[in-house]
């Protein structure tokens, strides 16, 4: 049970969207651990699971948040199905009439996305079901979140993400989404930021979800043995790690100064000096990365990406100063 302590979030309200698994559920605990009442959602329930064919469910995760003496709310919700997704804005309005906390953590692991192959070689037959799971029914989920928030003039909007950079794995419609989340905070933040809501994109390190923990062949209590098939994932971290990222930024008065940027959990736990759930603060972005088990062919892969999309950026963040000092000026 959580000891007495301040709760930094006592008294918000949190969605967490795709709170079944992975990071979603890692941030669903963290911020009942933070004093947020949660409500988790997703597809997967008791007895009707989601396409993915796994077992979690979002119960678990709203009696993982109870046990730890949080207050959690499961609510089944497809969230590429708009009317499924006001209705549950509804009923947060109803039951509480505020929300502090939006975080869209959908489809992070959809198998759909797990195809690696060049884009003339892609597979398109799930392509418009892939933008649509993973990308629209994130726009569709703040669409129906932000009112709450405007309202109060206050609020956090979290987009989860892969990566730090605009590179991601997997095949071109994997990376538009991830590229899309990213890009997604630069539009939100600036339309919503008059109104005194932020919004953000975090991604996690080297996530232990449940996929991950499965792949190695190994549990969170014996974890650290994957370490010698692959020594970076000694420095990998469990979802709680990354939804304390985002508790902490919740919990920051100041968060509006960082709308619209892309953060990291090990960064921000660098600056909230918090720690994973034994411990550890694990460091990503320290980390001397060990690439030898990795193939020739895909380090070129993400050589030649590195190098387009450094120039890309040179000659965007150029342009785009130039037009916005000259807009400035023409607004004066």
């Amino acid at each position: 049970m959580r000891t007495e302590k301040k709760l930094p979030l006592a008294g918000a309200v949190a969605v967490v969207a795709g709170a079944t698994r992975g990071a979603g559920r890692g941030i669903a605990r963290a911020l009942g651990e933070a004093g947020a009442t949660v409500y988790c959602t997703g597809r997967s329930v008791r007895g009707n699971p989601s396409p993915y064919g796994r077992r979690e469910t979002i119960e678990e995760t709203a009696e993982m948040i109870v046990a730890d003496g949080g207050r959690a709310v499961a609510v089944r919700v497809d969230h590429t199905v708009e009317a499924e997704v006001a209705a549950l804005f509804e009923r947060v309005k109803r039951e509480h009439g505020r929300l502090d906390v939006l975080v869209n953590s959908i489809a992070g692991e959809d198998p759909m996305m797990a195809q690696w192959t060049s884009f003339w070689k892609l597979d398109l037959s799930n392509g418009e079901a892939i933008l649509r799971q993973a990308l629209l029914s994130h726009i569709i989920t703040a669409r129906h979140g932000a009112p709450l928030m405007i309202k109060k003039r206050r609020g956090l909007i979290v987009e989860v993400t892969e990566n730090d950079l605009l590179l991601a794995d997997g095949n071109v419609l994997t990376q538009i989404v991830k590229f899309s989340q990213k890009a997604l905070v630069t539009i939100q933040a600036a339309e919503i930021r008059k109104h005194g809501v932020a919004a953000i994109a975090i991604t996690p390190g080297f996530l232990r979800s449940e996929t991950m923990l499965e792949h190695f062949g190994v549990t969170e209590e014996n974890w650290r043995e994957a370490g010698k098939k692959d020594r970076n994932f000694l420095e990998s971290e469990s979802p709680l790690f990354v939804g304390r990222a985002v508790a902490a930024l919740a919990g920051d008065p100041k968060v509006l100064a960082r709308s619209g940027q892309l953060l990291s959990s090990w960064e921000v736990g660098r600056e909230y000096e918090f720690t994973d759930a034994d411990g550890r603060r694990p460091d990503w972005g320290a980390l001397d990365v060990d690439y030898s088990r990795m193939p020739a062919s895909l380090k070129e892969e993400i050589r030649d990406a590195l190098q387009v999309q450094s120039e890309w950026l040179k000659l965007l963040s150029s342009r785009t100063e130039r037009f916005r000092d000259s807009f400035l000026e023409k607004m004066n």
